[in-house]
């Protein structure tokens, strides 16, 4: 068995920030703006956003603020976790999407990767209290204070900024936590 390293539990995080950057890239250079594949809630359209919705910022800052913290706690994620994390990964990708698709109750596009980072970062919190382990909780207790400030965003305070997405990335992360706390090897 192959000894785990920083770089290579990097991998998926990686690949997902060299999409969206693509994305953006693409967006800049040809004056486009993608907003319509974000996720428009209870539309068949919006379906596709489920999909693509966290490839797709509408600013330089809005993509360096979910670049940085998707780098580091997926980087954690699986280096700490690899029997489990591309799972909980996707949980927090997908399901979190498809939540905000089905009960968002604004009819707008919700773009960005921040339920994503929402996600990961819940489980990396809750998981540490759930499984009550000295790595788990150094983990938990090391994302809560550089990222536990984040849950501000589940409130909707700024009509710009999809605190569903939060929210629900928030409960997927939790729910994650949930689900795995008791499994032996993780």
């Amino acid at each position: 068995m192959s000894e785990r390293t920083l770089l290579g539990s990097s991998v998926v995080p990686l690949r997902l920030v060299f999409l969206m950057w693509l994305v953006f890239t693409f967006e800049f250079y040809n004056q486009m703006d993608l907003g319509w594949l974000g996720i428009r809630p209870r539309t068949f359209t919006g379906l596709i956003g489920i999909f693509t919705a966290p490839l797709i910022h509408g600013s330089l800052p809005h993509l360096i603020s979910n670049t940085l913290p998707l780098l580091f706690l997926g980087a954690v994620l699986y280096f700490f976790y690899p029997r489990i994390a591309s799972v909980v990964f996707l949980q927090c990708y997908f399901i979190t999407n498809l939540l905000v698709w089905l009960l968002s109750p604004r009819v707008s596009y919700h773009i960005g990767a921040s339920g994503l980072v929402y996600g990961l970062s819940a489980f990396l919190i809750f998981f540490g209290f759930l499984r009550w382990d000295f790595w788990s909780l150094l983990i938990s207790v090391v994302v809560f204070l550089l990222y536990g400030g984040i849950f501000y965003g589940i409130f909707p305070d700024n009509p710009h900024v999809s605190w569903e997405s939060h929210l629900a990335g928030v409960l997927v992360g939790l729910g994650s936590a949930f689900w795995f706390k008791d499994k032996q090897r993780v």
